[in-house]
C-alpha cells in the first residue's frame, strides 16, 4: 500500500478521536459548564448531526476543487473546529464548534475513499478503503481511552487541544504524501455528474442499505454498557476492556471485509450482512453467560466494520464518474443516520418494547432488511442489464 494512504488514515484517527472522545468526558463538560449530563450529551447528536448536514453543503460547494485541496481544506476545517471546541467559553459555542467540526467529517472520508481507490490496483481498491478506516477503529482502541485518560486528568479542553495538534500532523503528511491531482473540469457537473448521481436508483438503494445496517450496529453497541452489566453481570469497571475486545473486533472485521471485496464485492456486501445479523441474534442469547457475552461483544466489532469498506466501496462503484466524491461522503453521512436512528430504535425496545434483553434480537433484524435492498438491487439490475448472473452485476 503506497504511504499517501497512511496519510489519509492519519486524518482518519484524527476524526475518529474528535467523534467518540465526548462520550468519556460528559461529566467533565456538564460540571464544568454547568449544564446537564443529558445536555452534554447533545453534543454527540450535534456532531452526528453535521456529518449528515456537511455532506450535501460541502459536496455542492466543493465539487469542482481538486481532491488533494479538498482534503487539505478540510483538515484545516477539521484543525479549526477542534481548537475552536478548546476555547469555548460556553455551551453554545462548544455546541457550534462540535458541528462545524462535524462539516469535515463526512466529506473527508467520502472524498477520501476516492482518493484511496486511485492509489491503488483496481483488485486492491476495497483494501484501500479499509486501511483508511482503520485510522477511525485504532481511534477507538486507542485514541479515545487516551483522550479520555487526558481529559480527566487535565480538564476536556486539553483533549480538545491534543486533538488539534493531531489536526496540525494530518494536514501535513496528507500535504507531503497525497498526489496532486487536477480539479474536475466544467463539463463533469452535468446532468450526469456530481449532483445528478443522487437521483441515480442504484446509488439510493446503496445509500439505504448501509442506513439499515448500521441501524443494526448501534442498536446494540449504544445499550451494550447496561447489556454488560444488568444482563451479563459485569461490573461497571469491566465495561472499558470488554470494548476494548469491540475495538479489536472492528479493526480485525474492517481489514477482513476489504479483502473478500475485493475479491468478489456483491457476495461480501450480502454474507458481511447476514453475519451482522447471525452475530446480533446469537448475542441475544450469548449475553446471558459471561463468556460468551465477551466473545459476542468481539464478534459485533468484527461483524459490523466487515461491512463498512464494502458498503462503501458499492456506493462508489454504482456512482461512478464525477459524482463518486458526494456519493461517498453521502454514504458517510448514511452510516451516521443509522448510528441515529439506530439509537433511538434500541431505546424504544428499553422504553416500549419486550426490553433490554431483547435489543440484539430487535437489532438482528435490521440488517436483513438491508439484505432485501441488497437483493432488490441486484434484481432490478440484472432486468436492466438483462444479465441473469448475480456475479456480473
Amino acid at each position: 500500500m503506497p504511504l499517501a494512504l497512511y496519510a489519509l488514515t492519519a486524518g482518519a484517527f484524527g476524526i475518529g478521536v474528535t467523534e467518540f472522545v465526548i462520550m468519556g468526558l460528559l461529566l467533565d463538560v456538564s460540571a464544568d459548564l454547568g449544564v446537564s449530563i443529558s445536555a452534554a450529551g447533545l453534543l454527540i447528536s450535534g456532531y452526528a448531526l453535521g456529518v449528515v448536514v456537511g455532506a450535501p453543503l460541502l459536496g455542492a460547494l466543493t465539487g469542482r476543487l481538486a481532491k488533494k485541496t479538498l482534503l487539505l481544506a478540510l483538515m484545516v476545517v477539521f484543525t479549526i473546529g477542534n481548537l475552536a471546541c478548546a476555547l469555548a467559553p460556553g455551551y453554545w459555542t462548544l455546541m457550534a464548534a462540535r458541528v462545524l467540526t462535524a462539516f469535515a467529517h463526512a466529506s473527508f472520508f467520502g472524498v477520501g475513499s476516492v482518493v484511496a481507490t486511485s492509489l491503488v490496483a483496481p483488485n486492491r481498491k476495497a483494501s484501500a478503503i479499509a486501511l483508511m478506516f482503520t485510522g477511525l477503529t485504532v481511534a477507538n482502541i486507542l485514541g479515545v481511552p487516551f483522550g479520555t485518560w487526558l481529559g480527566q486528568t487535565y480538564g476536556w479542553r486539553s483533549t480538545f487541544l491534543a486533538v488539534t495538534l493531531v489536526g496540525v500532523v494530518a494536514f501535513a503528511v496528507i500535504a507531503l504524501l497525497v498526489p496532486r491531482d487536477e480539479p474536475a473540469a466544467a463539463d463533469d457537473e452535468s446532468s450526469e455528474g456530481a449532483l445528478a448521481v443522487l437521483g441515480r436508483r442504484p446509488v439510493l438503494l446503496g445509500l439505504l442499505t448501509t442506513v439499515l445496517s448500521w441501524v443494526g450496529v448501534f442498536a446494540a453497541f449504544t445499550y451494550l454498557a447496561p447489556i454488560l452489566t444488568r444482563i451479563s453481570g459485569f461490573s461497571e469497571a469491566a465495561v472499558s476492556p470488554i470494548l476494548l475486545v469491540f475495538g479489536g473486533g472492528l479493526v480485525a472485521g474492517n481489514l477482513l471485509g476489504g479483502r473478500l471485496a475485493d475479491r468478489n464485492l456483491v457476495p461480501t456486501v450480502v454474507a458481511t450482512l447476514i453475519a451482522l445479523s447471525a452475530v446480533l441474534f446469537l448475542m441475544t442469547i450469548a449475553i446471558h453467560q459471561p463468556i460468551a457475552a465477551i466473545i459476542a461483544v468481539g464478534l459485533l466489532g468484527a461483524a459490523a466494520f466487515a461491512t463498512v469498506a464494502p458498503l462503501q466501496m458499492w456506493v462508489l462503484e454504482k456512482a461512478e464518474g464525477a459524482g463518486q466524491g458526494l456519493a461517498s461522503s453521502f454514504n458517510i453521512a448514511a452510516f451516521n443516520l443509522g448510528n441515529a436512528i439506530g439509537a433511538w430504535l434500541g431505546g424504544f425496545v428499553i422504553d416500549h418494547g419486550p426490553g433490554l434483553g431483547a435489543v440484539t434480537l430487535v437489532a438482528g433484524l435490521v440488517p436483513l432488511a438491508a439484505l432485501a435492498v441488497v437483493l432488490l438491487a441486484q434484481r432490478l439490475e440484472r432486468r436492466a442489464i438483462g444479465s441473469p448472473a448475480l456475479a456480473q452485476c
